[in-house]
């Protein structure tokens, strides 16, 4: 694309299917891996992944031409696809429907990949819902609790 210069980073958040714990350590890199694939595909740059057992944190640089809901839906199919084909979970795996994602800027990005990172750490003093709500709340966006991901704490 000639003449266009974008600057855009992509938080994007999402969660299992009824918030089962059935990303498991054992293959966790190798989905991250597959994931980053997908993304690489999308002409984006995968910047920070991080596979919790329940959810998915992922921060992105978007090629302008992708949009956010195309490249999610293409993670989340691609991978779930994966997850089933090699039999990874037992029974067939699923993503919740929806997905939150989250703007920054350069400046942010080095937080927000470590933040990423450390979710091991992180969620050993916060729950999903907590910290689901509190990335909501700092980025100013209105929310119904019906239209929110399936908790079950």
């Amino acid at each position: 694309m000639a003449n266009t210069y974008t600057q855009l980073y992509v938080q994007i958040v999402f969660a299992v299917k009824g918030r089962e714990n059935l990303i498991k350590e054992k293959f966790r890199d190798e989905l991250e891996k597959y994931m980053c694939g997908i993304i690489t595909n999308n002409k984006s740059k995968p910047l920070a992944i991080y596979c919790n057992p329940d959810h998915t944190h992922i921060l992105i640089g978007l090629h302008p031409s992708i949009s956010v809901a195309t490249i999610t839906g293409d993670i989340k199919s691609g991978s779930s696809g994966w997850l089933n084909t090699n039999k990874l979970v037992l029974g067939k795996f699923n993503w919740q429907d929806g997905y939150g994602a989250f703007t920054y800027s350069k400046s942010q990005i080095d937080e927000v990949a470590k933040y990423i990172l450390n979710q091991p750490n992180h969620h050993k003093k916060r729950t999903f819902k907590d910290e689901y709500l509190s990335i909501l709340q700092k980025s100013e966006i209105e929310y119904d609790e019906k239209y929110l991901f399936e908790w079950y704490e």
